[in-house]
C-alpha cells in the first residue's frame, strides 16, 4: 500500500460508512482552525499551527477518533460523556451511530488551540 500524504486520500481510503463523518470531522476542523494548516503526521491528517499539531483524526475498523490537547479532553469530559462517548487521555472516539457532535469538536478544537499556547 502507497504512503497517504493528504487529507483527501486519507478520506477516500478510510472504510466507506466512515467517509462522510471524517469529512463533516475535516470541516469543523477547518473552520474551527481557519488559519492551522493541514498536516500528516504518523500516518494521521491532522491540524497544525507553527508546526505545533492541534487536532487530528483518524478511522479504525469500527470507529472514528478525534485528538487533541488531553487538558482539552479533561475540559470536556462532561459534556463527551453526556453524548456517551469513549474518551482517552488526548482522544475521543465515535461511531457512525454514536457520532460526535460539530459543536463538540469545535470546542475540543480551540480548548486544544488554546492550551498549546495560540
Amino acid at each position: 500500500m502507497s504512503k497517504i500524504n493528504d487529507h483527501d486520500a486519507y478520506i477516500a481510503a478510510a472504510p466507506a460508512q466512515f467517509r462522510p463523518v471524517l469529512s463533516r470531522l475535516r470541516a469543523g476542523l477547518s473552520r474551527a482552525l481557519p488559519d492551522a494548516e493541514e498536516t500528516m503526521k504518523y500516518d494521521m491528517p491532522g491540524y497544525q499551527i507553527q508546526g505545533t499539531i492541534i487536532a487530528g483524526y483518524a478511522a479504525f475498523s469500527k470507529q472514528c477518533g478525534l485528538y487533541v490537547d488531553p487538558s482539552a479532553i479533561a475540559v470536556h469530559a462532561d459534556e463527551i460523556a453526556s453524548l456517551k462517548l469513549k474518551a482517552t487521555k488526548t482522544g475521543v472516539t465515535f461511531s457512525v451511530r454514536k457520532p460526535i457532535t460539530d459543536e463538540l469538536v469545535e470546542k475540543l478544537a480551540i480548548s486544544s488551540r488554546s492550551k498549546k499556547g495560540f
